[in-house]
């Protein structure tokens, strides 16, 4: 069987054939069936969150972790600056600056160097800020459209006794702004010729007006910015092409002038009317506000009054709508912010994305490209926590199963993948930005763990590599539990598909690292189950995987320790009674409560692992002899029931029928062979087909040792086998044949068996599952082969069948050797040369010797 497995193990779907030449028969044959066999299980269910939260309650240190619930502004928001900087060192003025006057002076009330006075009582003035706030969509709340006045008339609209701030905040508190007034000619004239400009009004919260402190001209009114000041300001840049930055500004005048500020008026007029309908009307406007931006290339940094602009967006978030804070957030983003508005920009979207009836606002909404493009572009370095946000947005979107289909279709993978990449240098526990780096990839991993679910999203994570980045993740933070739980359950997902196995597979030190992490984690069941399943996946496709697992440092003393510690711990309730908490480890304060069916889940997927592992030839026998395996599968077959842990112990029973095949005199299975079959009883007679086959399996290697035999006879297991082949299942016949070939090599067993019948339902057996199983047919041929051989014993007549069972065998065998007869209902070109192969390999040379026999008898 060794040269078996290194043939399965050279045509592994892991590695490519280095042989080229085609297989013989004999090896298509006999990789047909195999005694030595993996086992499957069910994947660990992953619980649905609920909460839509950054962390669980429980999850991470409360201390020093960003916040879930917050409110946010427009006072949040910092004034931006009217334009980028221009990278050029300046020499400090020559001058002496004047000193401010003493209080009980009278400063000059129209003087630029006045400074204004501080409020008197600054907590007053913040009450009445926040009132403002909350009266929005009150008339006046809101202003009206900035005073484009003549110079007179501010001067005569200002109070001399108040500083220009004071004067702000008084507006704001009555809510009242000046009437409108149109520029008249000759100001306009002096305007467009660089002439006598006038001061400029006030700061306030107004959509179309706010304006920034000193700087050049940021104000958003149309008509400024493009006389020669404008010229004299830019000199003699350039902008995009061959084009002065002057002439840029210019046009850039005329687009803001016709197309941007009627869009700005619209907005400050919906939001001062207050009608039902204002949210709607503001997000129609707000998606032209943008279209046109776009159309005349204003987003990003190159518009010349962006502060202006963004401090109007700005002030429209306080009308505390979903849907429009949505719409203000993309357009803000196109805009280009950072800082601390980027920061709140991603946490405004954050807050909207934790309440799933506003799902439905991000499915009609391309702010999730936008949040794509923060995490390509983003400096995690710089804007970590902005960053930290935008990912738990697409976290709380992923559950969504309709968002999660749109997330993949925007190649989240990739971009999550790239990210994870980005965040690799923070990963050191001596950076600065190690924590934020943790928080953020506790959020991106939940994020993946739940695109995993998609089986579009297997080529992705194979294509992007973000399984092997995974994995170094995993190095990183090896000791949080919350980053490798998620990681987990995407592996969990990901390996029960062959591609996700082979880059698993093949990533270096990946089976080193489980181990490691199993060693780490012992205790955390969800991470632990999830492992072992990955484990499971690995070993069930890879020859190399079994080796490499097992050959991992301290693999079968982690596995041991695990099996001990789980085992030992389970203690089921007894039937019809209350439940209660299982006990906690005395000596360890810090182990978590386990319940029975955790601890049977981790078994069954720890024993999986094991029996995948005997299959290869080097690790079987090894195994077969370790004397604390096979102690913790015997001890797991006696003390658990059929009613409460099926899985497991049809999975220990696979195991053992693996081990069993070695057949080395250092395996403890052999020398415990008759304790082992006493204890497969209860399998063998349950109502469980699973494990009355398994255990079967296990009798066809046990019963070649005469004492395992002489149990079997003793305690009528030979009835209950011989009662197996007139199941409808080739398996059940195939395995139940097994053990009556050995049974028919002893004489007072072969005529026990045929007192039993065995060979009138043999010969059925032949008939019904020949034309379809050319290799059970070869089996049943053996075992009558067995069965007829002359020869009785002094307390049995001869083993020999009567003239019409004979008869009835004859025909079977004449009709099938015929080879044109017995393929005839084979269908198909592929499966008509396989079933040839095993008829002339399996069938054909044990059934002619076979009917020689049967008409030697018969003459």
């Amino acid at each position: 069987m060794s040269s078996l497995e290194r043939k399965r193990e050279k045509h592994s779907p892991f590695t490519l054939n280095p042989d080229p030449r085609m297989k013989t028969s004999a090896e298509i044959v006999t990789e047909a069936r195999h005694s030595l066999r993996t086992l499957r299980t069910q994947r660990p269910f992953t619980p649905r969150d609920d909460h839509r939260q950054l962390f669980g309650e429980t999850s991470r240190a409360q201390d020093g972790r960003p916040p879930s619930t917050f409110s946010l502004y427009a006072w949040n928001f910092e004034a931006p600056d009217s334009r980028p900087g221009s990278g050029t060192r300046l020499s400090p003025l020559e001058h002496k600056p004047r000193l401010p006057v003493a209080q009980d002076e009278d400063p000059d009330p129209v003087s630029p160097m006045a400074l204004p006075k501080p409020p008197s009582d600054q907590l007053e003035l913040k009450r009445g800020a926040v009132g403002a706030r909350a009266r929005l969509f009150r008339a006046g709340s809101l202003t009206t459209l900035p005073p484009v006045a003549r110079p007179t008339e501010v001067r005569e609209s200002v109070n001399s006794d108040s500083s220009p701030e004071q004067r702000e905040l008084s507006a704001k508190g009555r809510g009242r702004r000046a009437p409108y007034v149109e520029p008249t000619d000759q100001e306009r004239r002096n305007k467009d010729s660089g002439g006598p400009s006038k001061p400029a009004p006030p700061r306030t919260n107004s959509i179309s007006g706010l304006r920034f402190h000193g700087g050049v001209d940021s104000s958003i009114r149309p008509g400024e910015g493009t006389g020669a000041g404008a010229k004299t300001e830019l000199g003699t840049e350039l902008g995009n092409g061959d084009r002065p930055a002057s002439q840029e500004a210019e046009d850039e005048s005329v687009v803001w002038n016709v197309k941007i500020f009627p869009l700005l008026q619209e907005l400050e007029s919906i939001a001062a009317g207050g009608s039902e309908d204002a949210v709607e009307r503001l997000c129609d406007a707000c998606d032209c506000l943008h279209g046109a931006l776009a159309e005349h290339g204003m987003l990003g940094r190159r518009c010349r009054k962006r502060a202006g602009l963004l401090r109007a967006l700005f002030c429209l978030i306080d009308l505390n709508s979903a849907q429009l804070n949505l719409q203000l957030a993309k357009l803000t983003l196109e805009l280009n912010v950072s800082g601390k508005n980027l920061l709140n920009i991603c946490k405004l979207i954050f807050k909207i994305s934790r309440s799933e009836s506003n799902d439905i606002l991000f499915q009609n909404n391309s702010i999730i490209d936008s949040l794509l493009c923060v995490l390509r572009c983003e400096d995690v370095c710089v804007s970590g926590e902005a960053v930290l946000y935008c990912v738990g947005t697409l976290k709380f979107l992923s559950g969504n199963s309709t968002l999660l289909r749109l997330l993949l279709a925007k190649d989240c993978v990739g971009v999550a993948t790239l990210l994870i990449q980005k965040l690799h240098p923070l990963s050191q526990p001596d950076h600065t930005q190690f924590t934020i780096g943790g928080h953020i990839h506790v959020q991106l991993t939940a994020t993946l763990r739940n695109l995993a679910d998609l089986p579009e999203s297997r080529p992705l994570f194979v294509s992007h590599g973000t399984l092997t980045e995974l994995c170094l993740v995993l190095r990183h933070h090896h000791g949080d539990q919350d980053i490798c739980t998620n990681i987990a359950r995407v592996f969990s997902k990901l390996s029960s598909y062959s591609e996700c196995c082979l880059v698993l597979a093949q990533t270096p030190g990946c089976f080193t690292l489980f181990i490691e992490l199993l060693s780490r984690h012992q205790w955390k069941q969800d991470l632990v189950v999830r492992l072992l399943f990955t484990l499971g996946n690995l070993t069930s496709r890879s020859s190399e995987a079994r080796k490499h697992l097992f050959t991992a440092e301290g693999c079968m003393s982690v596995l041991l320790g695990l099996y001990h510690t789980y085992h030992g711990r389970w203690d089921p309730p007894p039937a019809h009674t209350p439940r209660t908490p299982p006990a906690r480890d005395t000596c360890n304060p810090r182990t978590p409560f386990l319940g029975w069916r955790e601890s049977k889940d981790v078994l069954v997927k720890l024993v999986r692992v094991l029996a995948n592992m005997s299959i290869h030839p080097a690790v079987g026998p090894t195994l077969a002899a370790n004397t604390d395996l096979i102690h913790y599968l015997l001890d797991t077959l006696e003390l658990r029931s059929m009613q409460e842990s099926e899985e497991l112990l049809v999975n220990v029973a696979a195991t053992i029928n693996n081990l069993s095949f070695y057949q080395e005199d250092s395996s403890v299975v052999r020398d415990r062979g008759l304790t082992v079959a006493k204890l497969l009883l209860k399998l063998l007679l349950s109502s469980s087909m699973d494990g009355m086959l398994e255990a079967t399996r296990v009798f066809g290697n046990l019963s070649q040792s005469r004492e395992v035999c002489d149990f079997i006879i003793q305690n009528k297991v030979h009835q209950f086998v011989v009662t197996l082949l007139d199941s409808k299942s080739p398996e059940v016949c195939f395995s139940a044949c097994g053990v009556l070939t050995n049974l028919a090599l002893n004489p007072p067993s072969r005529t026990t068996l045929t007192q039993e019948g065995a060979h009138t339902k043999l010969a059925d057996c032949l008939r019904d599952f020949g034309p379809v199983d050319w290799q059970l047919a070869g089996l049943v041929c053996q075992t009558l082969w067995n069965l007829t051989e002359e020869g009785g014993t002094e307390t049995g007549p001869p083993s020999t069948m009567n003239n019409q069972e004979r008869e009835a065998l004859l025909e079977v065998l004449t009709l099938y050797l015929n080879k044109e007869d017995a393929l005839q209902w084979t269908s198909g070109d592929d499966m008509r040369d396989f079933h040839r192969l095993c008829w002339e390999m399996e069938f054909l040379p044990v059934a002619q010797r076979l009917r020689d026999r049967i008409q030697t008898q018969t003459d």
